[in-house]
């Protein structure tokens, strides 16, 4: 059961800031993950009143405010426009519209959580996050800081050139990920990014360069790439099962997936 001694919707992120520095205090996203623990909660901190749920565009970056809704990210043109729909495709499955309706990308991103969708798709992409006092960071430095009791205010998606796809695979529609994969070129540089492994999502360093010039080769030069990377993927990721799959059938999926994506990256096949 969750037990909160203390309510406060705060009148502005300092406010908000020097409440969390207890220990027992918390930020409050969506509230579709929390209340399913047991915890006792001091205060606990509502950013809602502060005007944190917009997604912003201008010429050279998206900023998506904290409590931005998952379902907004998922029905947001611009956005969609930008990731090939590769942002939808991401979000679409899961739970439920209801579901996406609450759960925020600032509780998504802040939890690095080992099964979310949210985090390998923004890996996928140039993306920082922009926190009360460590201010601006790239998401790649986040996603490996040890948690602390900053308070994370927006997350900036940087407008490169940008060819996406991502993929993943559930055992049923609405369940957790078995496993999830991004393909990206953002700008010359090839990324990879693998989660729900089960642990948090992970961008695979090509330390051979095998996709090094991606753009520039031929279709046959490609495929070779393609599928020496999928297979160095899969021998460089660690996996580990669980109730949903084993380790071995998730790096199974580690390769079949980097495969696909890049396919679809590489004009080898179509996007969703």
């Amino acid at each position: 059961m969750l037990k909160i001694k203390s309510y406060v919707k705060v009148k502005s992120v300092a406010e908000a800031y020097e409440l969390n520095q207890k220990k027992t205090a918390i930020v409050l996203g969506g509230m579709v993950w929390l209340k399913m623990g047991n915890r006792n909660i001091s205060t606990a901190i509502d950013l809602s009143g502060l005007g944190l749920d917009t997604i912003q565009e201008f010429d050279d970056e998206f900023v998506i405010g904290c409590m931005t809704p998952l379902r907004e990210l998922e029905i947001n043109e611009s956005l969609n426009e930008y990731t090939h729909g590769a942002i939808q495709e991401s979000l679409r499955h899961i739970v439920g519209v209801q579901f996406r309706n609450c759960a925020t990308v600032g509780g998504s991103i802040w939890g690095r959580y080992g099964f979310s969708d949210v985090l390998t798709m923004f890996l996928g992409m140039d993306t920082w996050v922009e926190l009360y006092d460590a201010g601006k960071i790239p998401l790649t430095e986040f996603v490996n800081r040890k948690k602390d009791n900053d308070i994370l205010v927006n997350i900036i998606v940087k407008k490169q050139p940008l060819h996406v796809c991502y993929m993943s695979q559930r055992n049923t529609k609405t369940d957790f990920p078995v496993l999830t994969c991004v393909a990206s070129m953002i700008g010359e540089e090839a990324r990879t990014v693998i989660g729900a492994r089960p642990g948090h999502a992970v961008v695979v360093e090509d330390k051979d360069h095998i996709l090094k010039n991606f753009k520039n080769m031929t279709k046959k030069q490609r495929e070779e790439a393609i599928r020496k990377f999928a297979e160095y993927a899969a021998a460089n990721v660690k996996t580990s099962g669980n109730m949903r799959a084993s380790a071995e059938y998730r790096t199974l999926l580690v390769e079949v997936f980097t495969r696909r994506t890049w396919e679809t990256v590489g004009g080898m096949k179509d996007e969703y």
